[in-house]
């Protein structure tokens, strides 16, 4: 009841300065916290993701890369339900707490291990807790601002990955080359601190519980629970189907598609993947496009590091204007002239994912100067920005109050079962075309490895981004 009495509080605060922005008195303080979380995410990936393949030649796993990135996003699926039904029910403060232990430990796990395996554990316990967070994130910012300004915080969360794009790959490259790639990762857990003393005050002031006092100790929905569960074991099994690549291997990729398929009707709105008009085909949206963006953005460090002889830190580097440019294209979205336009907006956006990917393997052919990479990449990250956040702020205009977790979790859902699945069916491409054996030899060693092995995973990304392009034509509920 007090968390109750104090959001109606905040709510007259709302009302006697309705032109106050995300950054004035009375958000001030909510929105540098809940930013700052997005921040620590964001140079998690864009660190991690430049001291990947150093750290996968060194626990000689570059045949297991995928699943250091799809391990984290198979954990998050059952994250994300359960912080959803965390949120509805109990608050979104307990799910954001618990999820950001749970992302600094598996951190730790990760920049200690002694074998490839308990490095993707770490992975997968740190994807766990990104999925509580995420979801319990967009419950705070349903619950806690009005619609007006829903798009702007977006937009922050946006520009919360300017910084760590830009930084990140520099510091993640310079500490992988002077002091080991394990400083990257037991480094990172020390940002937890702030986020924490910051943002979880003002989380609990004004969206600390329930939006029904009544439902404060109603039980989670177990089928629910079940479901993401199911969905969790069917990915895992499907990515290691796809990675052993033996006809034995088709048993478990069967049974994996046995669960995955009834869990992912069971969770998803009705009519997702028939792109049913409204809730349903911005659901898909997210998927398609973050599926496709992140499948192809996670092999383009190792493209370049083993195909044009890049160091970590350059490689790294290549993505770091990518930041800056989806914060634009976020920030685009954001502005109140543009909102009768925004589903043109993200067509565009889709077609220029589709193009930065289908582009980036150029650099395949040694011809091709290296930094076409960043270019289109800062062009896709663009049209990234532009449809991500829209696709967060339809979903909440979609919602009533006390749907807002379950639907966010269906919506993180199907952006990282999109990742899982395409992560696990490009890995398995590329390791059926040798991609594998793209080097035990020094970082380097330029046009080491097997270029067709790339171009496979690149492509077929690009096609999927185009269905994509097509999805937004139906995100209206009517024609």
């Amino acid at each position: 009841m007090a968390a109750l009495e104090s959001r109606d509080a905040d709510v007259a605060d709302d009302l006697e300065a309705p032109s106050e922005g995300v950054l004035g008195r009375s958000y001030r303080a909510l929105s540098v916290g809940i930013v700052s979380v997005v921040v620590l995410i964001a140079f998690e990936a864009t660190a991690v993701g430049t001291a990947m393949p150093v750290a996968a030649r060194e626990l000689d796993g570059v045949g297991l890369y995928a699943f250091a990135f799809s391990g984290y996003f198979t954990t998050s699926l059952f994250g994300m339900v359960l912080s959803g039904q965390w949120a509805d029910r109990r608050g979104p403060l307990g799910a954001l707490t618990a999820g950001i232990g749970a992302f600094a430990a598996g951190l730790v796990v990760s920049g200690t291990a002694a074998a490839m395996w308990l490095f993707i554990l770490g992975r997968a316990v740190q994807g766990f807790g990104g999925g509580l967070v995420i979801v319990a994130l967009y419950v705070v910012v349903g619950r806690a601002y009005p619609e007006r300004l829903r798009p702007a915080i977006m937009a922050a969360f946006a520009a919360g990955w300017v910084v760590p794009s830009i930084v990140g790959p520099l510091a993640a490259g310079a500490v992988t080359e002077h002091l080991g790639w394990r400083w990257v990762f037991v480094g990172i857990p020390v940002l937890v601190v702030f986020p924490l003393a910051l943002a979880l005050p003002q989380i609990r002031r004004r969206a600390g519980g329930p939006v029904d006092g009544s439902r404060g100790r109603a039980s989670f929905d177990r089928r629910r629970i079940r479901l993401a569960l199911a969905i969790s074991l069917g990915a895992g099994l499907l990515q290691y189907a796809a990675q052993d690549l033996r006809l034995l291997s088709l048993l478990p990729g069967i049974a994996g598609a046995a669960l995955l398929v009834p869990a992912v009707l069971g969770l998803l709105p009705r009519g997702t993947y028939r792109a049913a008009r409204g809730l349903p085909s911005v659901v898909l949206l997210r998927g398609v496009a973050a599926g496709a963006f992140v499948a192809a953005e996670s092999f383009v460090p190792l493209m370049l590091v083993t195909q044009r002889g890049l160091s970590p830190t350059l490689a790294g580097f290549s993505l770091a204007a990518g930041g800056g440019t989806w914060a634009l294209g976020s920030w685009v979205q954001s502005r109140a002239r543009v909102e009768p336009y925004r589903e043109r907006l993200m067509t565009v956006g889709m077609v220029l994912v589709a193009a930065a990917i289908a582009g980036a393997p150029s650099v395949l052919i040694d011809s091709v100067p290296v930094w076409i990479v960043a270019v289109a990449w800062g062009f896709g990250c663009f049209g990234m920005g532009l449809v991500i956040a829209s696709t967060s702020v339809l979903l909440l205009q979609l919602s009533a109050p006390e749907e807002a977790g379950t639907n966010s979790a269906a919506l993180q859902i199907s952006d990282g079962l999109s990742n899982a699945v395409l992560l696990a069916a490009g890995g398995a491409a590329f390791a059926a075309l040798g991609g594998g054996a793209v080097s035990h030899a020094a970082t380097g060693a330029s046009g080491a490895g097997h270029p067709a092995a790339f171009a496979v995973v690149f492509l077929p990304m690009a096609g999927v981004a185009l269905v994509g392009a097509w999805v937004t034509t139906r995100l209206r509920a009517t024609p």
